[in-house]
């Protein structure tokens, strides 16, 4: 035989031969891999064993267990090392776990959201605390404030704006009831996307559940595609999902035909065993929802910072305008302004608005004292980190 033509047990010695070789190069790359991973533990502990000394230490001080302006020059100092590969995202995920590790070895933390598991709240809540934490299932909005405020909870979790429907109503109300006495802590943002989950036949969806900003947030592609369906307000989009499952299981029992669906996370469908029948139909694909995080507690200054406020004006023209011109005069930007029935009378109206700074920067501080000479109630609900990333 030639030599250009190598026989076929030449050939399979050969690719044996490269097997073997590639074996042994990725045997001793696992071994560094296997001997990082340890000296990763081993500083993993260390740093575990300081966190234990600072939690002895702020028991004794009263010091808040998590503090969002330490969080924010944690995050920042790691992501700053970051010289890659890993990206900043990978490295941010990793802290937070790190850190919800930490707060269960300083104090165990009892978070509340608005259920049931499965919910945008809930997700939003382990991007936040990550997985070391108590989560409480508090049904309602409302719940959340109520148990923050008497301390059954440590901190909660709550929708305040999305990037497609606005103000939740729901916590805009909470807020000005429970302003004094709950406060913004932090914020946070994670990507929303929506799906149809369903088990029923598809041309017989009839109904539709979800929360009422949920249905503003899919308004193009409900009327596209399921226009003559009623769409039912939940309290949240994991009980959507509940209810969807319970209708239609009722249905079967009486040998009717099923016409109940959802809109939720497909999260939410995986857990309650509700199929998928359309991913992302929001009507915008960069659906962002902001979450506020509520506390007892008062965050300090990080130099990156908004404050958060509600007031009502004056019942005289021009009486926001003048409220508004105090912060154009003193440079303070709002970045965000929404509005309320007072509920005190009729046509009198909350004005919650968030601005860029800090209650204790000087001019903030200026701005918010001749503001209060325009109205007739200011509360400051809470100054907190700006959110500088997307969860």
């Amino acid at each position: 035989m030639p030599d250009s033509q190598p026989s076929k047990n030449t050939r399979s010695s050969d690719a044996a031969h490269e097997s073997a070789a590639d074996s042994a190069g990725l045997s001793e790359l696992r071994e560094k891999i296997d001997l990082l991973d340890k000296r990763l533990v081993e500083l993993l502990n260390d740093r575990a064993a300081l966190v234990v000394d600072v939690g002895a230490y702020k028991r004794g001080s009263s010091t808040p267990i998590y503090a969002p302006h330490r969080e924010a020059q944690v995050l920042a100092r790691a992501i700053g090392n970051n010289a890659g590969p890993l990206g900043n995202r990978t490295i941010e995920g990793v802290y937070r776990e790190i850190m919800s590790g930490s707060f269960a070895l300083e104090q165990p933390l009892r978070i509340g959201f608005l259920g049931p598991v499965g919910s945008y709240s809930h997700q939003a809540s382990v991007k936040q605390f990550g997985s070391s934490v108590e989560y409480e299932d508090l049904r309602l909005i409302e719940g959340v404030f109520t148990e923050v405020r008497r301390g059954h909870v440590n901190y909660g979790l709550v929708p305040i704006e999305n990037s497609i429907g606005g103000g939740i109503t729901e916590t805009l109300d909470a807020l000005d009831r429970n302003a004094g006495h709950v406060r913004v802590y932090a914020e946070i943002q994670i990507n929303i996307h929506h799906t149809l989950l369903t088990d029923c036949d598809p041309a017989r969806v009839r109904r539709i559940h979800s929360k009422p900003e949920v249905f503003a947030q899919c308004r193009k592609w409900l009327t596209t595609q399921y226009p003559n369906a009623a769409l039912l307000p939940d309290a949240s989009t994991s009980q959507a999902v509940k209810t969807a499952i319970d209708e239609n299981r009722k249905a079967k029992e009486i040998d009717a035909e099923p016409g109940s669906a959802a809109i939720a996370s497909s999260l939410a469908g995986e857990i309650y065993g509700l199929p998928v029948l359309f991913s992302r139909i929001e009507d915008n694909p960069d659906n962002i929802t902001r979450f506020y995080v509520i506390s007892r507690e008062m965050a300090q200054a990080t130099g990156d910072d908004k404050t958060s406020m509600v007031f009502t004006t004056e019942d005289k023209p021009g009486a926001l305008v003048e409220v508004l011109q105090v912060f154009h005069s003193a440079g303070v930007n709002l970045s965000h302004i929404d509005k309320r029935p007072s509920g005190r009378e009729n046509w009198s109206y909350t004005f919650f608005v968030d601005a860029l700074g800090h209650r204790d920067d000087v001019p903030m501080k200026g701005a918010l004292e001749e503001a209060r000479t325009h109205c007739k109630e200011l509360t400051i609900l809470g100054s907190y980190p700006r959110s500088q990333r997307i969860l």
